[in-house]
C-alpha cells in the first residue's frame, strides 16, 4: 500500500520503517520540517514529497503521528486536499476528539499507541478501532509494531489509550510533584530516609522518571489535557490530570539531553 506519514518524529519514523520493512512505500512531506525530521525520514526509508497535495494524491493511507494538539488541524488539512482513502489518526487524543476527527475524514481509523518508538520486538502496540482497523493492522504484521483492531467504534482505540496513560504518565507527574513538594518544605531527606524504609522503590523511580519524562513534558501536556477531558466526559473528576498538565508545562523547556536529571525538574516545577 502506498503510504503519507505525518509526521515522522521520533515515533513516526518507527511506524514508517516498520511499513516499509514490510514492503509498502512510505512517503512524507518535507517542505517546512527540520534536518533532524530530514535524517529520521531517511533512516526509516521514507519517500520525500514537496507538498500536501501531492501527498494526498499520492496515498492510499495517510496516517497522522503529531502532539495531541495539533491532530484536528492536521486531519482538517488532509480533508481540505479532497483525500479520499483511509485516515488514521494515531496521536493520544480523547474518545471525543477521535469522534470530531471521524466527522471531518470519512474512512477514519482511530489509533492509539503503548510504547516507545518500536525499535525493538514485543516493545510497541496500535491498537485500532474502526470500521477499516483490520485492514489497517494487516499492513503491520509481522513487524516491530504491534498492531491490534479491538473491538468497538471509533474511540474505542483512544479511550484504551487514555485509559493507559492516565496512569502511566500521570503517576509519574505525581511522583515528581511529591519530590518537589519535598523539596519546597525541606523535608527531601527525611522523605528519602521514610521511602528507603517504606517504599524503596520510589526514590531510584523518581530519579528514572526525571531522566525519562523530562524531554517529552512538551508532548505528554497535550496528552493529560484529553485525558482530563476523558475523565470529565465520564463524569469523573478531571483536576488531577489538569494539574499533570500544567506541571509537564513547567517542564516543557528541559529538551536537551544534558537537561535530563532530577535537580534540573525539580527547579522547573518550582520555579
Amino acid at each position: 500500500m502506498k503510504v503519507l506519514l505525518l509526521h515522522p518524529g521520533e515515533m513516526g519514523a518507527s511506524i514508517g520503517a516498520a511499513l516499509t520493512g514490510n514492503g509498502h512505500e512510505v512517503a512524507w512531506v518535507s517542505a517546512g520540517r527540520s534536518e533532524a525530521t530530514g535524517d529520521r525520514a531517511q533512516g526509516a526509508g521514507l519517500t520525500p514529497l514537496q507538498t500536501l497535495a501531492e501527498g494526498a494524491e499520492f496515498a492510499e493511507l495517510t496516517i497522522s503521528v503529531c502532539p495531541p494538539e495539533a491532530a484536528l488541524e492536521v486531519a482538517a488539512e488532509v480533508a481540505a486536499t479532497n483525500f479520499d482513502g483511509i485516515y488514521l489518526d494515531a496521536n493520544a487524543v480523547a474518545p471525543a476528539t477521535a469522534e470530531r476527527l471521524g466527522a471531518i475524514c470519512r474512512r477514519y481509523v482511530d489509533g492509539g499507541i503503548v510504547g516507545p518508538p518500536a525499535w525493538r520486538e514485543g516493545a510497541t502496540r496500535l491498537y485500532l478501532s474502526g470500521e477499516q482497523a483490520p485492514t489497517v493492522a494487516a499492513l503491520f504484521a509481522g513487524s516491530l509494531v504491534d498492531a491490534r483492531a479491538i473491538a468497538g467504534d471509533v474511540g474505542s482505540a483512544s479511550a484504551l489509550k487514555m485509559c493507559y496513560a492516565a496512569f502511566t504518565k500521570g503517576s509519574s507527574a505525581l511522583l515528581l510533584a511529591v519530590r518537589a513538594l519535598a523539596e519546597a518544605n525541606g523535608v527531601t531527606a527525611d522523605l528519602l530516609a521514610e521511602w528507603d524504609v517504606s517504599q524503596p522503590q520510589l526514590a531510584a523511580r523518581s530519579e528514572a522518571v526525571a531522566k525519562s519524562v523530562s524531554r517529552k513534558a512538551w508532548r505528554f501536556a497535550g496528552e493529560m489535557r484529553e485525558i482530563a477531558a476523558t475523565f470529565a466526559a465520564a463524569d469523573l473528576p478531571d483536576g488531577f490530570h489538569g494539574a499533570a498538565a500544567m506541571l509537564y508545562e513547567r517542564m516543557a523547556g528541559l529538551k536537551d539531553e544534558s537537561d535530563a536529571d532530577l535537580d534540573a525538574v525539580l527547579a522547573a516545577l518550582l520555579r
